[in-house]
Order: structure tokens, then sequence, then C-alpha cells
């Protein structure tokens, strides 16, 4: 984890003056627990008129669930070494990230085994975002149903496998691209299950649209 905070101090002036927002949840901090609101942000250096317009738009909403909260306050509190739930607290951190990067690895390996999908490494995230090379012919259909080709790519790959995946087409992308963003969240067992019919499926989508 390379904190953009301690970066931008380390590189000094003019940097140290940026804006900066950094953000943490309980749904997409670490432990992923996509359940519970809650959350908070760190503000450097934000211009005053901004910020105060933050202040105002925060204090109009109401605040998140009590059960948010609190798991925000373990988040921000963790047990500390002596502590009678620290073995168990350090344990089950250390399993996850663990779990993360293994299920991260899987991922990138068999998108990248995949004839027509490139994938970077997963890195800091829960998210893979791999860019799948659609033939002429799948583009065209898509068109012609007045949909992106990878919005098309994913509405198949959903009725033929189960597997849900966001078309890349939503997030801004390089025009004349296609990606799809899915997840690395799944249990190691069910992410091999899905990364397999997502392989299967791939080929099919290639050989009926060439």
């Amino acid at each position: 984890f390379n904190s953009f905070k301690k970066v931008m101090m380390e590189m000094g002036e003019p940097y140290t003056n940026l804006e900066l927002v950094s953000f943490m949840s309980c749904s997409k901090g670490y432990m992923g627990e996509c359940g519970v609101r809650g959350g908070y942000a760190e503000i450097v250096n934000m211009d005053s008129d901004v910020m105060a317009m933050l202040q105002k738009s925060i204090s109009a909403k109401l605040c998140p669930p009590i059960l948010g909260q609190a798991c925000m306050d373990l988040v921000m509190n963790p047990p500390t070494q002596g502590e009678a739930s620290f073995d168990t607290w350090n344990h089950e951190v250390s399993t996850t990230l663990e779990s993360y990067a293994a299920r991260a690895q899987i991922v990138a390996d068999t998108l990248n085994g995949i004839d027509g999908i490139t994938c970077n490494q997963v890195q800091g995230a829960m998210y893979a975002f791999p860019r799948i090379h659609l033939p002429e012919k799948a583009i065209e259909i898509a068109t012609e149903r007045g949909q992106a080709p990878d919005l098309y790519y994913a509405f198949s790959l959903l009725e033929a496998t189960g597997v849900c995946v966001i078309p890349g087409s939503g997030f801004g992308q390089e025009p004349g691209t296609y990606h799809f963003r899915t997840t690395i969240l799944p249990q190691e067992d069910a992410i091999a299950d899905m990364m397999n019919r997502i392989k299967t499926f791939h080929a099919q989508f290639l050989a009926s649209h060439s």
C-alpha cells in the first residue's frame, strides 16, 4: 500500500500544498464488509470556500446507521498487542489479505490466459478491469441493438453463465476499447468457478461472432 498523502508530503513543494481527499469505508476497505455502511474522509489543503460548502452539506444529512458507526470505530481503533482479542483480530486480517492476494492472482492469471482478453495485475482494489478484444461482428450486432459493445458482451455473459460483470462503457474508457469490471471478493473456490465460466463463454462468444 502506498499512501498518496505520504508520497505527496515527501515530494515537497509545491506538491505538499495540493488538495487531497482520502476515503475509507467498511464496504470498500480491506475487510470488504459490503453490508455495513460507514466511512470517513480525510481532507487536506482544501479551498476554504469548498470546505465550508462541504461542511454545510454534511450537516444537512443524516448520520450513518449505528452499526456502521460501531464498525468504523473498530476500524479506527483495532485491538493492540497484549489485548485479549489481538491475536484473533491479527489472524483474521492476515488471512483475509492473503486470500485477497490469492484471488487477485487467480483472476489476473485466468483472464490473461484467455485469447482476446488482457488484464493488469490487481494491486490495490477489489476489482479487475480487463480489456476485451471483440470481433467486428459482435460490435455490429451491438450497434444494431443500440447497445455499447461491452454491454452486449456483459448481457450475453450473464444470460449464458449467470456471471454478472459491469461493462466498461460506464467508466469513461478510451474510445474504441472495450472492458468489463469484475470483483475478486468471492471465495477462492467460487472465484475459480467464475473464471472458468468466463473462459468457456468467451471462447464460445468469439466462435459464434467470428
